[in-house]
């Protein structure tokens, strides 16, 4: 479901752009994607896949506490409205950001769980941001809503460094996670929007204590330096932590830098998330699959769409840019292994090709003219398809022809 809202707020991106700008494709996001929006909308209100938080909160899970759900509901519904303005599902939308509204405003903190005994601020304030969000297709206004909702980030509810915590203990309020990279760079990506002056104070405090360099990387740690022993340690919602890097915060922290304006930080993390990533020339991003098909088993391309949402964030509004940056040693050996393993397979194809040169002599092949004519069909049908469009097929047919010839006989 995360990833369907990830692919969902990424195409409204790029159809912002696409409306600024339509030469940068032949067709609107929403037309060439409108199979892959309608399947994510369906998969989002599927309630086959409702039945994780079904068991924790029972039949009325859409309308008792479960923060992250119905912030996931509210964020997909508004960007297919977006999207597709077609006001299909607008009265769920409406219900869904009036009843989670009215439920932060009435608690004690403005803070609800995600899951029983389970509060985390970070998702409490994505859900405030995308409530806020919905107004611009349901013509409501939660701006006095919003301001309100500050009191759960702020003291006493902030950790000690001023920032929000990454877990609070309710019904006290009191914080049981200090702040956490994968966390603060979740919720800067919303920030600038709602707070604005709150965000630059939050983003300051954020690097100072979070971004660190050093030899080999550049990046947000996921806990701060001040805190010892947590340098080397693995979990579930960071990854593996190494040096004290986060994976998620850097990765999450692309789209942070982005919004608040820091492209010296956005350009120097975006190279390291590609160089791990690994892209191939089909589109794909290699590592952002396997990582994903390991992790996520019933979800492999999370990982791609969660890289195009962050990617596809934008400046907020009156954001001040800072350019530079710098590229890590991490990012040429990231370039080392991939221009390598090319290298590998191009010295190895060459030194096939002179093998077979060397025995051209005294060496013939099985029934030559049939295999010729094979290996021409296979070649010429893979430029027919290319010319079609059809990449794959294309790509598979001149796959096949490296099999062409075989059973190469050597005579003495």
């Amino acid at each position: 479901m995360f990833g369907s809202v990830f692919y969902l707020t990424a195409t409204e991106a790029l159809q912002e752009e696409w409306d600024h700008d339509p030469s940068q494709s032949r067709r609107a996001p929403r037309e060439y994607a409108r199979g892959a929006i309608d399947a994510c909308t369906d998969l989002v209100l599927d309630p086959v896949h409702h039945t994780w938080v079904r068991q924790h909160w029972g039949d009325d899970y859409l309308h008792r506490e479960n923060v992250f759900f119905r912030a996931m509901l509210i964020q997909a519904l508004t960007c297919r409205e977006r999207l597709l303005r077609d006001g299909r599902h607008l009265e769920l939308l409406r219900n869904q950001v009036e009843s989670l509204a009215i439920d932060l405003d009435k608690s004690p903190h403005g803070l609800l769980h995600d899951y029983p005994g389970e509060c985390y601020p970070v998702d409490v304030f994505a859900a405030v941001a995308w409530i806020r969000q919905a107004d611009s297709v349901l013509g409501s206004d939660h701006r006095e809503f919003a301001d309100r909702a500050l009191r759960g980030f702020t003291p006493p509810h902030a950790d000690k460094l001023g920032l929000i915590p990454y877990s609070v203990d309710l019904p006290s309020g009191k914080p049981e996670e200090s702040s956490r990279g994968i966390g603060m760079s979740y919720v800067l990506i919303y920030a600038p929007e709602l707070y604005p002056q709150q965000a630059k104070d939050w983003y300051d405090m954020y690097v100072r204590h979070f971004w660190q360099d050093n030899w080999l990387a550049s990046g947000f740690r996921e806990f701060p330096k001040e805190l010892p022993r947590k340098d080397w340690l693995m979990d579930p919602d960071s990854g593996p932590v190494m040096f004290g890097f986060s994976p998620s915060g850097c990765a999450f922290g692309v789209a942070a830098a982005r919004v608040n304006g820091r492209f010296d930080q956005a350009w120097t993390l975006s190279a390291q998330v590609l160089a791990a990533c690994w892209p191939t020339p089909d589109g794909r991003w290699l590592g952002a699959q396997i990582l994903s098909a390991v992790s996520q088993g019933h979800a492999p391309y999370l990982g791609e769409m969660n890289l195009l949402f962050l990617f596809t964030r934008q400046p907020a509004p009156g954001a001040k840019i800072v350019t530079d940056g710098h590229l890590p040693l991490l990012v040429w050996i990231g370039f080392a292994l991939t221009l390598g393993v090319g290298s590998a397979l191009l010295i190895a194809s060459v030194g096939r090709c002179r093998r077979w040169l060397r025995q051209a002599e005294t060496a013939r092949l099985l029934w030559e003219p049939t295999q010729f004519l094979i290996w021409l069909g296979l070649v010429g049908t893979s430029c027919v398809l290319l010319l079609a469009g059809k990449g794959a097929m294309s790509a598979i047919g001149l796959l096949l022809a490296q099999f062409v010839p075989w059973g190469r006989v050597t005579t003495s």
